[in-house]
């Protein structure tokens, strides 16, 4: 069996400011270091190959501080853009509270949490699963059947898709789903990477 292990990066500065961050490349905050400690230490006793993050600091940070807590600095550590939050466009940088304001609290949710429905100049959900799920089944599958243990920080979007691919999950249903911050969630996974068991640590 394998382990997959799917953490999304700490509470950046624009998430405490509730703002839309996309690829933005905004730090996180000292409680988003301290999240990311704490999802180390819930990690400790766990070994893994590998590990993937974004292009963006505030999840190749959350990496940083998860592989120091864990003693494991040395595993082998990619980056990709595949594994970017997911781009919003003209939206992003702006508080989502005066967003709602201007445009209007349906539309905004529309465009957070809708499948196909992408906010002006960015990307959908959709758009996200396209680079992400490709992505994860060309370089990550083969590492977890070859029985590595794969570590994962990144970011909300990128991870939901990935759980709508691993978990067979609606795009009606991942609407509702929301990932929280510095939480690791563990899959073990046979031979044939079906899922064992999935859970939050």
């Amino acid at each position: 069996m394998a382990l997959l292990t799917l953490i999304r990066h700490g509470q950046s500065i624009y998430n405490l400011e509730n703002r839309f961050t996309g690829y933005l490349d905004v730090a996180l905050t000292p409680f988003g270091e301290q999240e990311a400690k704490q999802a180390g230490a819930k990690l400790k006793g766990y070994k893994f190959s590998i590990a993937y993050t974004s292009m963006l600091k505030r999840a190749q940070d959350s990496l940083r501080i998860i592989l120091e807590e864990i003693e494991q600095t040395d595993i082998p550590v990619i980056k990709n853009e595949a594994l970017n939050e997911r781009m919003y466009g003209s939206l992003q940088g702006l508080n989502k509270a005066e967003t709602a304001e201007k445009y209007g609290a349906n539309q905004v949710e529309i465009w957070r949490r809708s499948y196909k429905t992408h906010p002006p100049d960015g990307e959908s959900l959709e758009d996200t699963y396209k680079r992400t799920v490709p992505y994860y089944r060309q370089e990550i599958e083969p590492k977890l059947k070859a029985g590595k243990n794969v570590l994962i920080v990144a970011h909300g979007n990128c991870l939901r898709a990935l759980m709508m691919y691993l978990e067979n999950i609606s795009p009606t249903t991942i609407a509702k789903v929301n990932i929280p911050t510095g939480t690791p969630r563990l899959y073990n996974l046979d031979n044939n990477l079906r899922i064992v068991s999935v859970k939050y640590l």
